[in-house]
């Protein structure tokens, strides 16, 4: 059995990741934090997801659990998954990061905390994107420098970073195989007197609204 520990527990992502880890075989959620100012503090996490008391009630950190969970799965925001992250290097626990939004720095930190303990990070863990990024990858290879490429992409109105990780992903595959650097290419939203396009860009355009769920 591995046990698991979700950090933003009671938040969107956390009880979505909660209720897949209870449906899961071989895995039991044994350890659930949220912030330190949280209200449902010492609350039983699957109460609050709606999935019936569990027993695990939630934490303000993960200081207290370092021998009661053996994967940390973390969806959460940058700055505390790299907190996070670095609790995991010095307790040499595995970790499954599916957080948006990092800079440069944060990406350099996550691959050098990979040299030393197990980490999967991916913007996006569903297996229909992944085998897109693949298809865009042919796709920009087969049609080269004779397209335009525009990204667009829509999530619901709590998504807080943009344009999405995915999106992002999806830029620099296809910006990789066209031999480009998406640093350079990538022009975000335009407006008013841009003058002509310029074909080796690669544009961005971003929608939140509602509940589109992205």
């Amino acid at each position: 059995m591995t046990r698991i520990a979700i950090v933003g527990a009671a938040g969107r992502m956390g009880r979505t990741l909660l209720e897949a880890c209870n449906a899961a075989e071989g895995m039991q959620v044994t350890v659930a934090t949220e912030h330190p100012h949280s209200p449902l503090l010492d609350t039983d996490i699957g109460a609050v997801a709606g999935l019936g008391a569990n027993g695990v009630l939630i934490a303000p950190s993960l200081d207290a659990a370092a021998n009661d969970f053996d994967v940390l799965i973390d969806f959460t925001r940058p700055e505390p998954s790299l907190e996070h992250l670095a609790w995991c290097v010095a307790h040499n626990k595995k970790i499954v990061l599916g957080t948006t939004g990092f800079d440069e720095a944060g990406k350099a930190a996550i691959r050098a905390a990979a040299e030393k303990i197990p980490v999967m990070f991916a913007p996006n863990m569903s297996v229909g994107v992944n085998l897109c990024f693949k298809l865009l990858d042919i796709a920009a290879r087969v049609l080269g420098d004779s397209v335009d490429i525009e990204i667009i992409e829509a999530h619901h109105r709590h998504k807080v970073d943009a344009p999405s990780g995915t999106a992002l992903r999806m830029g620099e595959v296809i910006a990789d195989a066209l031999g480009r650097d998406l640093k350079e290419c990538a022009v975000y939203g335009r407006q008013g007197v841009t003058g002509e396009r310029d074909r080796k860009t690669i544009g961005f355009e971003t929608i939140r609204a509602g509940d589109i769920v992205g």
